[in-house]
């Protein structure tokens, strides 16, 4: 929002949230009835209109999609700033405006006859566009964009705009209403002219539009990609096409470099910023980052990947959680499993910030499933040991192993990895110290007995240990690991068999059925131990998260959500590697052993992260 909105500044759909796509249905409909019911077949607006909008949806994910990949792994990012979860929001209506121009070229083409039955091309509509984009179309928006830099244009529209340092392809096209109604005018010059001088063509309309998004997602992509060879062999071509650096100038300096895409109007009126070579040159530059800490997770179900950063936007920003409308996108889901399965290398998925250290998060291109699979142990093994490998190499200090990369039964909570390459320098973290550590102290104050139900591991061992010296009675539902635990002086007289299932509070692991849950009474407050969460069988019960803790302030750059967790939360296993490396613990936390409870608790705490607050 602009910092004093103006007139028209909201789009007139907003109320409809995301059910504003229906106001292109009587279109739609119009559409098919010309081409089917009138037989309208030689009109190709019927029949390429639609399908245009949707390739231009396509363009822009896949330039959000591959410039987070980009800025993620830091060779020739721009701007280091990080984007929060409050830019994401306010940038979640990037495609407003296309539905705005496929209102208006309905209404244009009902309108207007002579933008009826237009041919494929033409080659002298061509060359009035590129001469009207050059001419008029760039001057004007030059002097407007100079306009909406003035104090009181500027915050009541352009502010909006502003409001993003560090861009991302869509930021282009985060105006106002008000705003992209004008930009739409100027643009509109070179294909009304077609019209009217009857030189119009599809192809040239749908080309003009198509570099119209093109350029405006590589302006604002953030990471320079233009190669220096290419002003080298033609001089004037700095003049008439801008860089990423170009208009990332403007963002950081905003009286500077105003050009629409062709910065020639800015060296005419003396507005080009005096670093933007120097930046160009210096980002170009750039080479991958190198991290300090690593977290790897891997992918969940089939669809996740929508839910990734990488993905769509609007869905990693917010908690896992099925939505109907992907499962009408099963072609490319199936595409993404059998291109996972082809790719087989570990990616970058999110970078982050703390205290001056370098974050990342990689993640394994395997599925759940395939971690569940006999078959795929040593598949999964090896890209796990691959990663560690790489990881070791570009000087990593930690990296924690994150959901099924570190399942006992596939590598014995990664122990296989030290037990393989002895020499290693990075240190692995299972972070099962601190899952136990944030499991026991989210049990409420008070408590005097639990349940301790589900697959047992080290965590549960560690937390029905804890628990039993704090004083606090522990039910095994497990009579084998009853006596297991038993023949352990340490626990005391605090480890029982259960007489009956009257505890309040059920700590659970994997393997906690529904038929368990279902013997639960009334209001009790389920804590699992477990990387995946229960199945919520009851409505009747509490459900707290998984062992997560919420991340400090000054973690920078986090705009996405961990699987299920809530915002600007992280699970206990990324923490712990997060603690590993800002204490530089030189010790490896895996296989069978652990770290202090206590410990890793209490410099979690001092480094600002916090437990999650039971909701009852």
């Amino acid at each position: 929002m602009a910092t004093n909105p103006g007139v028209l500044t909201n789009w007139p759909w907003k109320p409809l949230g995301n059910f504003k796509y229906v106001i292109l249905a009587p279109w739609v409909v119009h559409s098919t009835y010309c081409l089917v019911c009138k037989g309208e077949k030689e009109d190709l607006f019927y029949v390429l209109l639609f399908p245009f909008l949707l390739t231009r949806f396509l363009h822009n994910q896949i330039w959000v999609s591959y410039s987070r990949y980009r800025t993620a792994k830091g060779n020739n990012r721009i701007v280091d700033k990080g984007i929060e979860f409050e830019q994401v929001d306010r940038e979640s209506n990037w495609d407003d405006q296309i539905i705005l121009n496929g209102l208006l070229f309905c209404l244009g083409h009902m309108i207007m006859p002579i933008a009826s039955h237009l041919p494929i091309w033409r080659s002298d509509g061509a060359i009035i566009t590129i001469l009207l984009h050059v001419g008029p179309v760039e001057f004007l928006y030059y002097w407007l964009h100079r306009a909406l830099h003035h104090h009181y244009l500027y915050s009541r529209y352009h502010s909006h705009h502003h409001s993003s340092i560090a861009t991302e392809p869509i930021t282009s096209v985060i105006h106002p209403f008000a705003e992209e109604v004008a930009y739409f005018l100027l643009f509109a010059i070179p294909i009304l002219t077609m019209a009217f001088t009857g030189t119009a063509s599809i192809v040239a309309g749908a080309v003009y539009l198509t570099y119209i998004d093109l350029m405006n997602n590589m302006g604002h992509c953030n990471f320079e990609l233009v190669p220096n060879w290419v002003f080298s062999i033609f001089p004037p071509l700095k003049y008439l096409m801008y860089t990423p650096s170009y208009h990332s100038l403007h963002h950081t300096q905003f009286r500077t470099n105003y050009s629409l895409f062709m910065p020639v109007y800015d060296y005419i009126y003396g507005t080009v910023d005096k670093s933007s070579d120097a930046l160009y040159e210096s980002s170009l530059k750039r080479h991958e980052e190198s991290p300090d800490i690593v977290y790897l997770t891997h992918l969940t179900t089939t669809n996740s990947i929508y839910h990734l950063r990488l993905g769509f936007a609007s869905l990693a920003s917010k908690p896992f959680a099925s939505k109907w409308y992907l499962m009408a996108m099963w072609p490319v889901t199936c595409w993404s499993v059998v291109f996972t399965w082809i790719y087989g290398r570990t990616f970058i998925l999110e970078r982050n910030a703390l205290d001056k250290l370098k974050l990342q998060s990689w993640v394994v291109p395997r599925y759940t499933m395939h971690y569940l699979l006999g078959k795929q142990k040593e598949v999964v093994n090896n890209l796990i040991e691959e990663a560690i490998i790489d990881a070791d190499k570009k000087g990593a200090k930690v990296l924690s192993l994150g959901l099924l990369n570190q399942n006992e039964d596939l590598n014995g909570n990664g122990e296989l990895y030290i037990q393989r390459h002895p020499k290693l320098k990075i240190k692995l973290v299972d972070g099962s110290s601190l899952a136990a550590a944030v499991v026991v102290n989210s049990i409420p104050e008070g408590t005097n007995q639990v349940l301790l139900g589900g697959k047992f591991s080290k965590v549960s061992y560690a937390i029905a240990l804890a628990l039993c010296q704090k004083g606090v009675q522990v039910a095994i539902t497990k009579e084998d690991k009853y006596k297991q635990f038993e023949q352990n002086d340490r626990f005391g007289n605090n480890l029982v068999l259960p007489d009956n299932y009257d505890q309040k509070i059920w700590v659970v692991g994997d393997g906690f059925t529904e038929r368990e849950q279902l013997k639960a009474k009334k209001g009790t407050l389920f804590i699992p131990f477990s990387q995946f969460p229960p199945k919520k069988v009851r409505k009747d019960c509490c459900y707290h998260a998984t062992p997560a803790m919420e991340a400090p302030k000054s973690l920078e750059n986090l705009h996405s959500c961990e699987n299920w967790l809530p915002r600007r939360v992280m699970s206990a296993w990324r923490v712990a590697g997060i603690i590993h490396g800002l204490e530089g613990w030189n010790v490896h936390e895996c296989g069978q052993n652990m770290f202090s409870m206590d410990k890793v608790w209490k410099a979690s705490l001092e480094h600002g992260f916090r437990p999650l607050p039971i909701s009852i």
